[in-house]
């Protein structure tokens, strides 16, 4: 199986395929297409087989296919083998792909949860106030903590784990994931703290979100890093 899995994701084309389905988004054949650069055949070769192979699966809806990550575990998956490549270069002089890079850098979604500098940040900041232990498992203190403070009591019925590790490719450290990733994630964008850059998964902290981190999680950033995906 995990033979298997490396094959699928050494073709470039599929690689950007299921980079771009990070974002937890269902996307069309089309649309996947379109963002990986190749004729829509092409496309829907590579998506047959990621389905195939188990790391997507589609949905129909009337004459339209959509696709997204088969779940979690797929995401976490594709988040940690990136953590393992070197970062892209960027285009020489381009200075709409640098805005893009570190926009990418500073905050993004990874599946339904919260990445980049930003993203471990809260993490670290969790862990120093003891909501998470060491290995980023939630404590009693946590738990309570996100119904006070969130308002969250992370009593949905799920399977995933309350909290884990998932390993950030552009800091190379730990961000949050799990349930407990996630309704930080949604805090976050449901106040419009964090709001989306384009059509990527990069996020963009608007001034209001930066007094409200500051706020909850006692984190300051520097005006030109928080809103470095304003118009990149």
């Amino acid at each position: 199986m995990t033979l298997t899995v490396a094959k699928l994701l050494a073709d470039d084309t599929r690689a950007a395929i299921c980079a771009a389905l990070l974002d937890g988004r269902a996307w069309t054949a089309g649309e996947l297409a379109r963002h990986a650069g190749v004729a829509a055949s092409t496309a829907t070769e590579h998506l047959s087989l990621l389905v195939a192979g188990g790391l997507l699966v589609q949905e129909r809806q009337g004459r339209h296919r959509y696709v997204r990550l088969s779940g979690a575990p797929a995401a976490e998956l594709l988040e940690r083998l990136t953590a393992f490549a070197p970062p892209p270069p960027s285009a020489a002089g381009s200075l709409r792909q640098h805005r893009a890079d570190r926009a990418l850098a500073f905050a993004r979604t990874c599946y339904d949860h919260l990445a980049g500098t930003l993203g471990v940040a809260v993490t670290d900041a969790l862990a120093g106030r003891g909501v998470l232990d060491v290995d980023l498992a939630l404590t009693a203190d946590g738990r309570a903590w996100f119904g006070t403070v969130l308002g969250d009591d992370l009593a949905r019925p799920t399977r995933r784990p309350l909290s884990r590790p998932c390993l950030d490719w552009t800091e190379r450290r730990p961000h949050l994931a799990g349930v407990a990733g996630q309704a930080v994630l949604r805090y976050l964008t449901g106040r419009a703290w964090l709001v989306p850059v384009g059509a990527t998964r990069a996020l963009r902290l608007t001034p209001e979100g930066g007094d409200g981190v500051r706020e909850v999680f006692g984190l300051t950033f520097p005006e030109p890093l928080s809103t470095a995906g304003g118009r990149p």
